[in-house]
This record gives structure tokens, sequence and C-alpha cells, in this order.
């Protein structure tokens, strides 16, 4: 039981670390190349999509327990402390609100979007 606990608390950071991230890469103190490695990390660990599907056995989520994880990481150690302390902050703030299915509605036309745009720019070229 203590083993599942410590699990539990490990994804619910992994959870809240992914938020602040997010807000990490939309605040302006944030240095730019840092803020993009940001959007991208939160990005991924965000999006319905994945770079390799869950369907797959085993390999389905190795991104998802590797990847994002390693990304996340690499984004908090990169940061000026005070930014993350205050996306932090900030990731526990809209944690506890309600939440609806207008987020999720959004990424995929986000990535819906970018999908077309991407295959008609390898159309033309």
């Amino acid at each position: 039981m203590v083993a599942f606990r410590s699990v539990k608390d490990w994804i619910s950071r992994i959870k809240r670390d992914t938020v602040a991230v997010y807000f990490a890469a939309r605040n302006p103190e944030t240095p730019f190349l840092i803020r993009l490695l940001a959007l991208a990390v939160a990005s991924y660990a965000l999006s319905p999509i994945d770079l390799i599907p869950d369907f797959i056995p085993v390999i389905g989520y190795l991104d998802d327990l590797i990847l994002v994880p390693l990304g996340l990481v690499l984004v908090i150690r990169l940061l000026p402390p005070h930014v993350l302390a205050v996306s932090r902050v900030q990731a526990a703030t809209a944690l506890e609100r309600p939440r609806g299915t207008a987020a999720a509605i959004v990424v995929v036309v986000v990535w819906l979007l970018a999908s077309v745009a991407l295959a008609r720019w390898f159309a033309r070229h």
C-alpha cells in the first residue's frame, strides 16, 4: 500500500509540474529558448496525441513514463527558481478548479490544424 501511495504521489507531482511548466512557458521572465522547450514539453504532455500510440503494448506507454518526466526534469532544472516557484503556485491553483472538456477540444483542434498545415507544406515542397 505504501508503494501505491508513492506512485500516486509521483503521478500527482508530474501532473502539477506539467501545468507548472505550461505556466512557466507563459511567464515573461522565462528565457526565450527555455520558454520554447517548456511549451513543447507541456504541449506534448497535455496533448491527447502521443508520439507512440498507447494501444501498442508496452512501448505505447514508454513515452508517457520516460519522455514526459525527462522533459519536465530538464525544463525544471533550466528554469529560474523564482519562476518555477510562481508557476507551481499557479499550477496548484489551476488544478483545484473544476475543469471541462473545452480545453481538450482546443488542444485537439490545434493539433489538427497543425497537421493540416504541415501536410500542405510537405505537399508544396
